[in-house]
């Protein structure tokens, strides 16, 4: 799920995982009170020069574990052409300081970052009203130079695969939103561009009121 950012927010620079805190912080205060008590996992691409793309939440766990595979942190960077991610989580307890499993999985992502050329910056941890950084503190450099989840030639071959896949579907995609946005200018109805590209009625709806704006 896509989380709301201002304009403010997509003008910022992020040096690091600590500059990202702010939006963080918002973005989860949005949440129910009754919802702050699970573990979220958020992913923020980066452009070259530092800025947000956007954030993503891609999963929503138990009240101290959560479970996010490579494919679902990845995906929207690729599909937004990012250089480089920042991972974000929150800690329920309060307890900021990662766990075995929090570098475990850091560690990994970062292997699989590489082979995909997208940088895993920093692994963010957050509570309502503090963050600790895995770069500030170091332990980013300590991952990158482990020798844990080196990556096998053929999971290699299979990321390329699956990354040619993403690639493929994203220009898809992009082609079908360009046709789509022709048809709308020409007059067609929602409803027909949406069945004409296999687009959601909503993300149709969506086109209409962007056109709407200019």
């Amino acid at each position: 799920m896509k989380a709301r950012l201002s304009k403010e927010d997509l003008k910022k620079q992020i040096y690091y995982g600590s500059d990202l805190y702010p939006v963080m912080q918002s973005i989860f205060m949005r949440e129910a009170k009754i919802r702050r008590v699970q573990e979220h996992f958020w992913v923020a691409s980066l452009n070259v020069k530092g800025k947000l793309l956007n954030v993503e939440l891609i999963n929503i766990g138990a009240t101290n574990r959560i479970a996010v595979q490579p494919p679902e942190v990845f995906r929207i960077a690729i599909y937004k052409a990012a250089v480089s991610i920042i991972l974000v989580h929150n800690h329920p307890s309060g307890v900021l300081k990662p766990s075995y499993e929090d570098r475990q999985q850091t560690d990994r992502f970062i292997k699989v970052g590489k082979l995909l050329s997208i940088k895993v910056e920093d692994h963010l941890i957050i509570s309502e009203t503090d963050c600790y950084s895995m770069q500030a503190n170091g332990i980013m450099d300590e991952l990158r130079k482990s020798g844990l989840y080196e990556v096998t030639l053929k999971e290699t071959e299979e990321v390329k695969k699956w990354r040619e896949e993403e690639l493929a579907k994203t220009a898809k995609e992009e082609k079908a939103r360009e046709i789509a946005l022709r048809s709308l200018e020409h007059g067609l109805s929602v409803e027909v561009v949406a069945n004409l590209t296999g687009l959601r009625k909503s993300s149709v709806e969506k086109m209409v009121k962007e056109l709407g704006k200019k």
